[in-house]
C-alpha cells in the first residue's frame, strides 16, 4: 500500500492525474452512457462516458472542463472501476462516500483514491472530489430504473 498520509505524496497522484488524465477524451459512439455533470460552486463542467458489456464497465470516458480536484478524482475512478462489475463499480463508490463522510472505509478497495480522504475537512471541494463517482452513481442507476439511454 502506498503511503498516502505524506502529503507530498497524495499532492503529487492529484497532480499526475490532473495533469495527465487518464481515459480523459469522449468517443462518438451510441452504445456508450452518457451523463452530464457540473457544479454550481465550481467550474467543473464533465461528461462521462461508460460502455456496458455483460455488466462489465469495459470503458469509462470523460472530457469536459474541472478543477484539479475534479479531474484528478474522475481520473482516478475511472481507472478503479474499467474493467469491473456494475456491483465493484456500486462497492467503490460505497466506499468512496464512506471515506468521504469519515467513517470507516476499503482502503485495498480504493486504492489512489484514498487521496481525497481529507477532503471532508474542505466542505467547499467535497463536489469536486465526488462529481465523477455521482455521474457513474446516477448512470448506473438509470440501468436499473429502467433509463436505458442514461443520457442527462
Amino acid at each position: 500500500m502506498l503511503s498516502l498520509n505524506d502529503p507530498m505524496i497524495k499532492r503529487e497522484i492529484i497532480m499526475d492525474h490532473y495533469e495527465n488524465p487518464r481515459n480523459k477524451g469522449l468517443v462518438d459512439d451510441p452504445k456508450y452512457l452518457k451523463i452530464n455533470m457540473n457544479s454550481e460552486s465550481c467550474i467543473d463542467d464533465i461528461t462521462i462516458q461508460i460502455l456496458l458489456v455483460d455488466n462489465i464497465i469495459k470503458d469509462f470516458r470523460f472530457d469536459g472542463i474541472g478543477c484539479t480536484i475534479s479531474t484528478a478524482s474522475t481520473s482516478i475512478l475511472s481507472e478503479l472501476v474499467k474493467g469491473e462489475s456494475v456491483e465493484k463499480a456500486y462497492q467503490i463508490i460505497d466506499e468512496y462516500d464512506k471515506m468521504i463522510k469519515e467513517l470507516p472505509y476499503d482502503e485495498i478497495l480504493l486504492q489512489e483514491a484514498v487521496v481525497f480522504k481529507d477532503v471532508s475537512k474542505q466542505a467547499n471541494r467535497i463536489k469536486c472530489a465526488k462529481i465523477g463517482f455521482n455521474g457513474l452513481l446516477e448512470l448506473l442507476n438509470s440501468l436499473k430504473d429502467g433509463d436505458i439511454d442514461g443520457k442527462r
